[in-house]
């Protein structure tokens, strides 16, 4: 059977009542093609331009090599230049990313070349929008975001793969206790289905982005993301109006993360070696009763 992807909406433009009535309320990604090419950004947004910019500001990296058990989520592996970093993406494949990264901090320039799609919802919340950078061939790994939040992301400068997941199917993506992402021992893009049994069935969506694309990724929606070019991305988020949404968003940020990392600081490769077991017990479960149903 293997995993089953659909692939994503794909619309122009949209409406704030279509919008609302297909894609928010029902919590359904889409690609709206036409969004950012209203955009300065669409076409001042080269990689030399964006280099320029921001300069020579030191910003974290980070690879796809499974993370420390001792340290805190989202630990980087490296720092360089922002501007040598720019330079070695467009040279040469790298699984080196930046992730959750605020250039605009430092050139407010670049907050005057996006605009908030408010015409089609509310309740943005930074004021400084996270950007993300990719060499050729490097992968973000299957998680869902810990704010759980509405998620604009745009893309620029070549091409990126994504694959969805709705967050129901939490336990047959063999998550983590304690954390909002998968266990690192598979490829959601080629699983072993032997070792991971939970893996063969589930269903997702799947979308190739391009330079001016802008993808809906609803609340807790689970992705997966491979850059097939060197290239960035800015993601625009905003909340849900439920507040059971912003509840589960405040646990995670808070309760939740600083226990995780309590636990790693002092039980290492213990804890998480505990927390790996959970995750594939409950996919067994998840799948011998079918689950999601």
């Amino acid at each position: 059977m293997g995993i089953i992807l659909k692939p994503i909406d794909v619309v122009d433009d949209i409406t704030q009542e279509e919008f609302m009535e297909k894609y928010l309320k029902p919590r359904r990604p889409v690609v709206i093609k036409n969004m950012a090419r209203k955009w300065p950004a669409y076409q001042k947004w080269t990689m030399d331009y964006v280099k320029e910019v921001v300069g020579d500001v030191e910003v974290p990296l980070y690879d796809s090599a499974k993370a420390d058990p001792a340290a805190p989520i989202n630990t980087p592996t490296a720092k360089m230049k922002f501007a040598d970093y720019i330079d070695l993406i467009q040279r040469e494949p790298t699984d080196l990313r930046i992730f959750f990264f605020d250039p605009i901090k430092h050139a407010n320039k670049l907050l005057n070349d996006y605009i908030s799609p408010k015409e089609l919802m509310g309740g943005f919340l930074d004021k400084y929008p996270s950007m993300f950078f990719g060499g050729k061939g490097s992968v973000t790994f299957l998680h869902f975001d810990i704010d759980m939040a509405h998620i604009f992301h745009t893309h620029f400068n070549g091409r990126k793969h994504v694959k969805l997941f709705e967050y129901k199917w939490k336990e047959r993506l063999y998550q983590l206790p304690y954390a909002t992402y998968a266990l690192e021992d598979y490829d959601i893009d080629n699983p072993d289905f032997e070792k991971f049994p939970a893996l063969d069935g589930i269903e997702g969506i799947e979308c190739f982005l391009e330079h001016g694309d802008t993808l809906f990724m609803p609340t807790g929606w689970w992705h997966w993301m491979k850059y097939l070019d060197g290239s960035f991305s800015i993601s625009l988020r905003a909340w849900d109006k439920s507040w059971a949404v912003k509840a589960h968003s405040l646990w995670n940020l808070t309760v939740q993360r600083k226990f995780d990392d309590i636990m790693k600081s002092n039980f290492k490769k213990k804890y998480m070696d505990w927390k790996e077991k959970v995750a594939v017990k409950r996919a067994e479960i998840a799948l011998k009763r079918g689950l999601p149903r």
